[in-house]
């Protein structure tokens, strides 16, 4: 090839290029919205989903355990598991407003790993649904419920999701320093 067929081969190549870099992308859609009621879901759906893992991953030996040193009114891993059974059925079951379903969970006992897996995954399904039908309205919508001194409280039904969250992001919390001291990685770190 010649000087002159590269120099127009490099030309074209260089106006090609730039023709190229210059044509706009196309149009890309809005990010979608995420209101409140949208936002408590995804965060109840990822402290749900490790709560589920947590309980399922430890061994059924190991639902006996309480760290060294503290006394026995430090539930061990099995009872923190039945405390959250309890907790997610009394605090959703508010925002429903509905009492709470019965369940067998007893956060003062020793239970079967399998049985309070079972337990756990109802309760947090039980969740799952009072979070699904959340709307922007349902959220600030006020609810009585009763309170100290014969007195009645008025909230949002949004109050009780938001302290479901706060209150299994705090135990699952206690289930992962759990499961570090048996040298189990916690779903939360795993892959990482």
């Amino acid at each position: 090839m010649n000087k002159m067929t590269m120099s127009v081969l490099c030309a074209v190549s260089v106006c090609v290029t730039t023709a190229i870099a210059q044509t706009p992308a196309p149009p890309q859609p809005p990010a979608p919205t995420l209101d409140i009621a949208g936002s408590l879901k995804l965060q109840h759906q990822n402290i749900r989903r490790n709560l589920a893992a947590a309980a399922a991953k430890m061994s059924d030996a190991d639902y006996a355990f309480r760290p060294q040193g503290v006394g026995a009114e430090v539930r061990t891993f099995g009872q923190m598991v039945a405390h959250l059974v309890d907790a997610n059925y009394g605090i959703c079951a508010a925002a429903k407003p509905e009492p709470a379903p019965k369940h067998a969970a007893n956060d003062k006992e020793t239970q079967p790993k399998a049985d309070l897996v079972k337990m756990l995954n109802e309760a947090l399904a039980y969740c799952d649904a009072i979070y699904d039908v959340q709307t922007s309205a349902s959220i600030n919508e006020m609810l009585k419920r009763p309170g100290p001194n014969n007195s009645t409280l008025e909230r949002a039904r949004g109050n009780s999701l938001i302290s479901n969250i706060a209150h299994n992001n705090e135990h699952y919390g206690n289930l992962v320093t759990y499961m570090r001291a048996k040298g189990i990685v916690p779903p939360s770190s795993e892959g990482r």
